[in-house]
């Protein structure tokens, strides 16, 4: 082997090397610990190991009902979480892409929630709804802020989807100011001269040569909302009675609660199959509606 080759293979170990080696200890070593205590009846604590085949598979689907329901939960969460997460950030990206005065203050001042923890952001939000809207209530008598937000599960299901888009509409809306502003200004004006008004320049141009942030913006959109579990944890803990337990928070629950990590290991096998299909589909569909320049 002559200096060179030895000389790239060092620098290849030097860069990539660190980066490989944290992976697979932090990525690849636990999740396939958690594949084969899947098949386990382990509880996370005793040095022995059951082994128990496909039972735990067997026992989500059809003994399992809690699972089934949070599954439900989660997907109509991440149907709304999606759609109202994206409208509003493309909204104020398109907003905020004009010459205002105060565009950039306003964008920063949008992409702050995203900064806050979720924990800490679901406490915030706790006191608001219980503390600040009953304030709010009683002084304009709108029924809109005396109704019991985290007291039944439709209002708690709402009251997490609205938190949800406030903190994560701004991240998305920094992605969709990049991408309209390079959108090409001749085009617009072209389209303009062949007489489309600004929806018709913004649906036949603009938004075909901002799919690639769409698309970017759908997965990570669907990620965050699959993995809903802190900002559900400290907002209503899955209740009440839990009518909003995310998945995330029943695998927690599961394993750490009541120590079945087996079980858990198997409902988290489950979810990462089903989020990792969902996300290649949406990947998929949206890559086709892509428009090169």
């Amino acid at each position: 082997m002559d200096h060179r080759k030895r000389s790239r293979l060092m620098q290849q170990f030097i860069f990539v090397g660190p980066t490989s080696l944290f992976f697979f200890i932090i990525v690849l070593i636990p999740f396939f610990l958690g594949l084969y205590y899947s098949f386990t009846s382990w509880n996370g604590i005793s040095r022995h190991v059951e082994w128990t085949g496909l039972r735990n598979y067997l026992h989500i689907f059809t003994k399992d009902p809690s699972f089934l329901n949070s599954f439900w939960f989660t997907a109509k969460f991440t149907f709304f979480g999606l759609v109202l997460t994206n409208l509003l950030g493309f909204a104020l990206a398109y907003v905020l892409t004009r010459k205002l005065f105060t565009r950039n203050v306003l964008r920063t001042v949008f992409f702050v929630p995203h900064v806050i923890g979720g924990l800490l952001l679901g406490f915030i939000w706790q006191f608001i709804f219980v503390r600040g809207f009953s304030s709010i209530g009683q002084a304009t008598g709108w029924s809109f802020f005396n109704l019991p937000w985290l007291g039944t599960g439709g209002t708690a299901f709402w009251a997490i989807v609205i938190v949800f888009v406030w903190q994560n509409a701004g991240y998305l809306m920094v992605i969709y100011i990049s991408a309209i502003n390079n959108v090409p200004q001749s085009l617009i004006e072209a389209s303009k001269v062949d007489g489309a008004g600004r929806f018709q320049a913004l649906r036949h141009v603009t938004l075909p040569l901002v799919m690639p942030a769409v698309t970017v913006c759908l997965f990570l959109s669907i990620s965050w909302s699959f993995k809903l579990f802190d900002l559900n944890l400290s907002l209503t803990k899955g209740g009440p009675f839990k009518a909003t337990e995310s998945v995330a928070l029943n695998i927690y629950n599961e394993a750490y609660t009541i120590s079945r990590f087996g079980m858990g290991s198997a409902k988290a096998m489950v979810f990462f199959v089903i989020v990792a299909v969902i996300s290649l589909l949406q990947v998929r569909a949206t890559k086709k509606r892509e428009v090169e320049l």
